[in-house]
C-alpha cells in the first residue's frame, strides 16, 4: 500500500542523524521521490489520460516555480508487478517530501483523482539520492532501462565506489557517443527492499538495448563485475516508456 506522506516525513526526521553524509548534503544534490503503482491493466490507460490532461500543467508549473527540478510519468514495457511510476526530483530531501505532500495524486474527492486511484489503487514509495550520473539538467530519453538492486547493506559503499570509478566512465562514453541520453546511480533513502537503482535512458528501445548489451559485454569475466554482483546479488529489471516529463 502507499505510505502516507506524513508517515514518510516522520521516518525521515527520525533517521536523519543516521543517513549517509552524501544524502544529507543538499548543494548540487538530486533526490527523487518515486511512487511505483500497481494498476488494473484494463483501466490503466485512464490513469495516463488523467496525468496528461489534469496534472501535467500543474506539475510543469511546479518546475517553472522551482518547487521541483523535474517530474515524470513512466509506463512499464517489460518488468515486474509495477505498471506505472511517477516521480518528482529536487535538490534536497525536504524539497521532494514537501512537493509530494503538497501534490498527492491519490484521491481527495476530486473526480480526476478518484479516476486515477480507481485505475492504480496502490503504490510503493521510494526516495532515492543520486550518487553519480549525467548532467541532472538533461531531459531523459524516451525509454529507460532501470535495475533495482537488493544489496548487502554492510558493503553498499563498495558498490558505489565501483560504479563511480569503473562503470560510470563506461556510461559517460555511451552518452558522449550519442548512444545513451542520460544515466544515474542512486542510493535508497526511504522505501522497500531495493537498496540501489541504476537507470539509463535513450531515444529508442533499439539504442537502449544496444547500450545495455555493450555494458554487459564489457563487464563479462571482469573481476570487478563479480565483486559488484557479490554485493548486490539480486535485482529486478524494468524497461520504461517515458510517457510524460518536465521540463
Amino acid at each position: 500500500m502507499k505510505t502516507p506522506i506524513m508517515t514518510l516525513a516522520f521516518i525521515v526526521t527520525c533517521l536523519a542523524p543516521n543517513l549517509p553524509a552524501a544524502a544529507q548534503a543538499q548543494e548540487n544534490s538530486v533526490f527523487i521521490y518515486a511512487t511505483y503503482f500497481h494498476c488494473n491493466n484494463g483501466m490503466v490507460e485512464g490513469a495516463d489520460d488523467v496525468v496528461a490532461k489534469e496534472y501535467k500543467s500543474e506539475l510543469d508549473r511546479m518546475v517553472k516555480d522551482r518547487t521541483v527540478s523535474s517530474w515524470g510519468w513512466l509506463r512499464k514495457k517489460v518488468g515486474g508487478e509495477w505498471s506505472r511510476a511517477g516521480f518528482l526530483t529536487g535538490t534536497s530531501l525536504k524539497a521532494v517530501l514537501s512537493a509530494a505532500g503538497n501534490y498527492n495524486v491519490m484521491s481527495d474527492g476530486h473526480p480526476p483523482k478518484m479516476a486515477f486511484e480507481k485505475a492504480c489503487s496502490s503504490g510503493e514509495d521510494y526516495i532515492w539520492h543520486v550518487l553519480a550520473g549525467s548532467d541532472p539538467g538533461t531531459s531523459r530519453g524516451k525509454v529507460a532501462f532501470s535495475t533495482y538492486f537488493v544489496c548487502d547493506q554492510s558493503r553498499e559503499m563498495q558498490a558505489d565506489a565501483l560504479v563511480k570509478r569503473v562503470v560510470g566512465p563506461m556510461y559517460d562514453k555511451l552518452v558522449a557517443d550519442g548512444k545513451l541520453t542520460t544515466w544515474f546511480w542512486a542510493e535508497h533513502i526511504v522505501g522497500g527492499k531495493y537498496r540501489r537503482l541504476a537507470t539509463m535512458t535513450a531515444q529508442s528501445r533499439d539504442d537502449l538495448i544496444a547500450a545495455r548489451e555493450a555494458l554487459v559485454a564489457a563487464a563479462e569475466h571482469n573481476p570487478l563485475d563479480e565483486a559488484m554482483t557479490s554485493i548486490c546479488g539480486s535485482h529486478q529489471d524494468y524497461i520504461w516508456e517515458v510517457k510524460e516529463q518536465g521540463p
